[in-house]
């Protein structure tokens, strides 16, 4: 006899995770919000920056001697570090979230969203504990380690692990599916920051800042919603179809995908790799210089001082400018975070590629017009643009694994998803390099401050009309290149219609204001800092 009958499967396997008869597919979305919401923190790890840089001398931070290297920095003890060394953070997690999706996007189609979950909550979390460590000790290298490497392999995991299954799921609404979850990486700052800066407030003391403590306790809360998240996933049972939506035939289109490699020998996938990299590059380097933009554009006239430009403002001055652009990036952060959810539904009824192409067609007018609108000093227009501007660089993420799912097929959409990553990976430098340069640039030649960001906005423009040229160039897939999935995963393979009544249950309800709760208190937070830019 086979010794492996009657074993089951591990906690972790796909197998235990296929869901059974009467299972709610409305339970998925906040398991994946549940992940998305803590990895977002990524977003707000800026709140740090300025506590960091002050964690040996406080208020009169030690400078480094100038000719200490970059290497001597990472593990000096007597001096502080500069915001720049702590911000690579941000960028390391960027890098790592893409390649870790790209090397790991397989295993994750092979083991499950489950066990994808799990590793994704052990990393992220764990990478916040070495980052506290190396606070604590104050190790820079230890800092990047933890926050930058370590917890971007949990960001890239827990970010590509619900995308698969949500679109397994929700065949009929996929460009919904995805804005859900996917609107959860976006409002993971409006929750991690202030709860972040509370946190500070409340372990701040003569001798530290209380990041180290904030960091434990962020790390302490993230693993319970990010193990509970994981837990939550199910994979749908062999052929499923939803109530209401008519079963494909046997050996319709829909029943087979594109294999990850063969999808990375196709102009389809680099095309739009290029489309993803130009729409993020545009809008990541926007968000990364809100603040300063639009202190530096609009200066004394943010507090009613029309005739003070930047440079002549006054330090209390400065602080009351400093607020309000602090609103203005809760403002653009609000519209990044509706613009996932509203604009991958709207891709449902006209299509991604249309979709797409109203982001850089509305862009390229959007980024042209921004000097003309600072020049003639309307503020509230200026916020506008910028508002819908990011709003389609979230909804450009949250619309990009259904266009994948339209153009492979659903059965390898979480690894190519993962490859496709990259693009961000690379937007994070682009965006910010380009966008800091040629602010640098501008100052040197003796450009006014208000206007150091003309030219860029023209420039911004010009890598929208690329995207555009190359969302335009996409066509379907050949047929040659799809294959049946049934030898890589029984999940819809068959068109299989024999199902029980869905149930709803406490399970659900709970599952929703599990999520919810933190969401709102997010929001209101956010709303109440931009309500300083129209104060």
């Amino acid at each position: 006899m086979d010794a492996t009958v009657g074993v089951r499967p591990g906690l972790l396997s796909r197998a235990r995770t296929v869901a059974g008869p009467g299972f709610n597919r409305w339970k998925l979305p906040p398991a994946a919000l549940a992940i998305h919401l803590c990895i977002g923190m990524i977003y707000g790890m800026s709140v740090f920056w300025l506590p960091l840089s002050q964690a040996v001398g406080g208020a009169h931070p030690v400078a480094c001697p100038a000719d200490m290297s970059f290497l001597g920095k990472l593990t000096t003890t007597s001096c502080d570090w500069k915001v720049a060394d702590v911000s690579w953070v941000f960028t390391l997690g960027i890098v790592f979230l893409g390649a870790s999706a790209a090397i790991w996007g397989g295993w994750l189609e092979r083991a499950g969203p489950r066990r994808a979950g799990v590793v994704a909550a052990i990393c992220w979390p764990g990478g916040l504990v070495v980052a506290a460590l190396g606070v604590y000790a104050h190790q820079l290298w230890l800092l990047l380690l933890g926050g930058g490497v370590i917890g971007g392999v949990g960001l890239g995991l827990g970010y590509i692990s619900p995308v698969s299954t949500l679109i397994k799921w929700f065949p009929d609404r996929r460009g919904m599916a995805t804005g859900m979850a996917i609107m959860g990486f976006g409002g993971g700052a409006m929750i991690g920051s202030p709860l972040a800066a509370k946190l500070m407030g409340y372990f701040h003391s003569p001798g530290g800042a209380g990041v180290w403590q904030t960091f434990l306790v962020l790390a302490a809360l993230y693993f319970v919603f990010m193990v509970g998240g994981a837990f939550g996933y199910r994979v749908p049972p062999s052929g499923y179809v939803p109530a209401g939506m008519a079963a494909p035939e046997a050996g319709h289109d829909s029943l087979r995908s594109v294999p990850l490699n063969a999808s990375l020998r196709t102009p389809q996938f680099w095309l739009l790799w290029g489309v993803l990299c130009l729409n993020v590059s545009a809008g990541i380097g926007v968000l990364d210089m809100a603040s300063p933009m639009l202190q530096e554009i609009f200066a004394g006239s943010l507090i009613g001082q029309p005739g003070v430009g930047f440079t002549q403002l006054t330090p209390p001055q400065l602080k009351l400018v400093v607020g309000v652009a602090a609103g203005f990036a809760g403002f653009l952060s609000l519209f990044n975070i509706i613009g996932r959810f509203a604009w991958a539904s709207f891709s449902d009824h006209i299509g991604r590629k249309a979709t797409y192409a109203t982001f850089f067609l509305l862009g390229i007018v959007l980024y042209a017009a921004v000097p003309s609108l600072a020049g003639a000093g309307s503020k509230a227009l200026f916020a506008l643009a910028f508002g819908i501007i990011l709003s389609m660089y979230g909804g450009g993420f949250a619309t990009v694994p259904a266009y994948l799912a339209d153009l492979f097929g659903t059965g390898f959409v979480g690894a190519i998803h993962g490859r496709l990553l990259t693009a961000w990976s690379a937007a994070g430098v682009i965006g910010p390099v380009l966008v800091t340069q040629l602010r640098e640039a501008q100052i040197a030649a003796g450009v006014a401050r208000r206007n150091v960001y003309d030219h860029t906005m023209y420039i911004l423009a010009g890598l929208l009309v690329a995207g555009l040229i190359c969302n335009l160039l996409i066509r379907p897939v050949k047929a040659h290149w799809f294959t049946n999935v049934e030898p890589v995963h029984a999940t819809f393979t068959r068109p299989v219609m024999a199902q029980a009544p869905t149930r709803v249950g406490l399970a659900m309800p709970l599952a929703w204001l599990a999520v919810g709760l933190p969401l709102a208190w997010g929001f209101y937070m956010t709303i109440l800092k931009a309500s300083v830019l129209f104060g």
